[in-house]
């Protein structure tokens, strides 16, 4: 089992002064993650740590605006997972699933293909005391599930084939996106739209800030 040292260790090996620091979440504030503290960044960052870190970003070490309302809408409405098997896809720092287990879901799989934000999930999960298994792939899903997660994902067009695909292996599909006004499927039904920030505030673009919960 990871450690809260052990995911510093990580973000280390590419940014020398990074911290983590636990943190409510302002959107979600039932749930606390281990988070990237921006107090390190006091002067500039070495060149070379700079291109590491766009090379390979530790997206799990921020919690992005859709997870935050994913997770909150999920809270507010428990009766879309309890009871239920739910998968999370691009799980990040764990927060949608994390709230998935703490509504009553019956079994919740966080999956990323990072093994480093699988990390990042067990020790958020172990913070906020819920039970969340951990899968990298889909393939490795052996069991059947009734709902699938998911936020943030189609900032990289190369997911937006997934989206379809994913109704092979949950008959019901919660999601929510910043980046997208119209998703490129038809099978989604539009809900509702909230305003939220990613936590700790990078100053997104004021567009980014709107996130669209979609149901299929």
């Amino acid at each position: 089992m990871p450690s809260l040292s052990d995911l510093e260790h990580q973000m280390q090996r590419t940014l020398s002064k990074a911290k983590l620091k636990l943190s409510p979440l302002p959107y979600c504030s039932e749930i606390e993650l281990a988070l990237f503290d921006p107090s390190v960044l006091q002067g500039p960052i070495p060149h070379d740590e700079a291109q590491a870190i766009v090379a390979e970003p530790a997206y799990w070490s921020f919690c992005w605006a859709s997870g935050q309302v994913l997770a909150a809408y999920i809270l507010s409405k428990p009766e879309l997972v309890k009871g239920k098997r739910v998968v999370d896809i691009g799980s990040g720092s764990g927060v949608v699933a994390i709230a998935c287990a703490l509504a009553g879901a019956e079994k919740v799989w966080a999956c990323d293909i990072d093994p480093e934000a699988l990390n990042a999930c067990a020790v958020n999960a172990d913070i906020n005391k819920v039970d969340v298994e951990l899968i990298g792939a889909l393939s490795e899903l052996l069991e059947p599930c009734d709902l699938m997660t998911a936020a943030d994902v189609l900032y990289d067009r190369d997911n937006h084939p997934l989206l379809d695909s994913w109704l092979k292996h949950a008959n019901n599909i919660l999601l929510a996106d910043s980046r997208m006004k119209q998703l490129p499927s038809t099978k989604f039904r539009f809900l509702e739209t909230f305003e939220a920030r990613t936590w700790p505030d990078l100053n997104e673009f004021e567009e980014f800030n709107h996130v669209r919960i979609y149901y299929a």
